[in-house]
């Protein structure tokens, strides 16, 4: 009898479930969006309720549409939007507060606190990561500080934080299981990647109860069983939950990147370059951070990583808050239709600057408008922005890394536009490979799970599975180049530092 694996992709704008045969085929699918919640200028949020509806809804309608016996889906995988950060009550698995987003920068005069108290020296070693608003610690503090009760009611034992994987995992097994995953927990700000512990001098810095914190555990085996009685979920009771990583690691892992030094880049709401840097993590001297990419088989592999917060919410942003197209391939279109784009820059800093600036009241800008400026070429300039944000983690990484990258493995939504690819290309000077399989972070999440469950026997079977569509190899002139980079690099200075004496 066929087995299948599931996996549950809940992302920053949406939920989805993606069935996965053993051949690393999609048998069905199902996704639905989700609100995007903006209190402020800068703060962004998530209802912790409609994550957990859509997700129970699209696993549901994948498992349906597949036409399967649900006895044959071997085990359930993971995989989610990092950072995103979640309090609720032990007992009735009610969230305090709206979900705090990755992207939000509310923490941002905190994280300047804990700057000048000196902690940066002691995060960046036990953690491999930088203070920023993006990590979960912050966020967790903040709750605590700002719901009424909240901080007596974490001391003595009522409340529960995580990311969006322990809620999932916490409601799909009826609140038997506080759990995360040793690449999600290595991004709170918390969590020792060296001991793969939570650190209790880090907790006690940042004020955060360790009785809130999940059970941090390796990345394949098993976490608990779909619980009896979840409406809409009853014929999934018992179905074990056997593997779980952060949306980037888990696309990193089905990916194939299994040996140090391979390298991919996923472009989705923002942009991520991953290089697995085997089992020794990498002090960055260039503004990147290291993180747990997985456990597996008693074994720790780590991620040297560079983040873009805003890539494809840019071309959201076009669509909907500047009506400048009405659909994402229209972007393309529009690009397509100029040579270039005329001389304008966007640098799309909506949310600050991720790597490697590290700039939290960085701001978007366009730069360059002319008479002669369109849509087009805002369109093209907006395409080209995400291409230049992935170069310069690239340019970061090969700073870092013991060596350089030599072809550049891509996915996520905007990868498939060819346009944006050979763009990246040009500027990388190096091939960039596409895959046939492009839901490699579903894939990912799957693998992992069912490694555990023995549906895959070694990541030397799943790497077999992968295959390229297509390859893009540099053609642009490589002066061109450099030159629009130097400009990218001119206007991004400009966005720099854009709302500081504000605060």
């Amino acid at each position: 009898m066929e087995t299948y694996v599931i996996a549950l992709d809940q992302g920053t704008t949406s939920s989805r479930a993606i069935l996965f045969n053993r051949a690393g085929e999609i048998v069905s699918r199902a996704q639905h969006p989700f609100h995007q919640i903006y209190p402020q200028p800068g703060w962004v949020e998530h209802d912790p309720m409609e994550i957990w509806a859509t997700e129970k809804r699209a696993l549901a309608e994948a498992v349906d549409s597949a036409h399967i016996d649900p006895r044959q889906i071997a085990a359930i995988g993971i995989t989610n939007q990092r950072e995103t950060t979640i309090l609720w009550d032990a007992r009735t698995g009610q969230p305090l507060h709206n979900a705090i987003v990755w992207q939000c920068r509310r923490t941002a005069p905190l994280c300047d606190r804990l700057k000048a108290d000196g902690l940066g020296p002691t995060v960046t070693e036990k953690t491999g990561l930088l203070i920023d608003a993006y990590f979960s610690g912050t966020k967790i503090r903040w709750l605590l500080d700002n719901i009424p009760g909240a901080r007596q009611r974490a001391e003595k034992g009522e409340l529960r934080a995580g990311t969006v994987d322990s809620w999932l995992i916490w409601n799909l097994t009826g609140g038997k299981s506080h759990v995360t995953d040793h690449s999600n927990a290595s991004r709170t700000m918390l969590f020792n990647i060296h001991t793969l512990r939570w650190d209790e001098d880090l907790c006690r810095a940042l004020d955060i109860p360790l009785s809130l914190l999940p059970e941090p555990l390796p990345n394949s085996m098993e976490y608990g069983r779909v619980a009896e009685n979840i409406p809409g979920l009853e014929a999934l009771a018992g179905i074990p939950i056997c593997g779980s990583a952060g949306d980037q690691p888990a696309a990193l892992f089905g990916q194939a990147c299994f040996a140090p030094g391979r390298a991919k880049n996923t472009y989705g709401t923002g942009c991520f370059t991953l290089m697995n840097v085997g089992d020794t993590p990498v002090c960055s001297k260039a503004g990147l951070v290291t993180s747990v990419a997985w456990t597996l088989g008693g074994k720790t592999t780590y991620a040297l990583e560079g983040s873009v917060f805003n890539a494809g919410s840019a071309i959201q942003w076009l669509r909907d808050e500047l009506g400048l197209i009405q659909s994402a391939p229209e972007c393309d279109r529009l690009a397509e239709s100029v040579p270039d784009a005329g001389g304008v820059v966007v640098v799309p800093a909506f949310t600050g600057l991720g790597a490697p600036y590290w700039d939290m009241y960085a701001r978007g800008t366009i730069l360059g408008l002319t008479r002669g400026s369109t849509r087009a070429h805002i369109a093209r300039a907006t395409l080209d922005a995400i291409a230049f944000q992935v170069t310069d983690l690239v340019r970061a990484m090969n700073e870092d890394a013991p060596c350089p990258i030599t072809t550049l493995r891509v996915d996520g939504g905007a990868s498939v536009s060819d346009i944006m690819m050979q763009t990246q290309a040009d500027l990388l000077r190096l091939p960039v490979d596409r895959p046939a399989q492009v839901e490699t972070t579903a894939f990912g999440a799957a693998a992992l799970a069912g490694l555990a469950a023995g549906v895959w026997s070694a990541p030397e079977e799943l790497e077999s599975l992968r295959r390229s569509q297509h390859v893009f190899v540099p053609q642009r002139d490589a002066d061109r180049c450099a030159a629009d980079y130097a400009r990218w690099r001119r206007a991004v200075e400009r966005a720099s530092v854009w709302i500081e004496n504000e605060l």
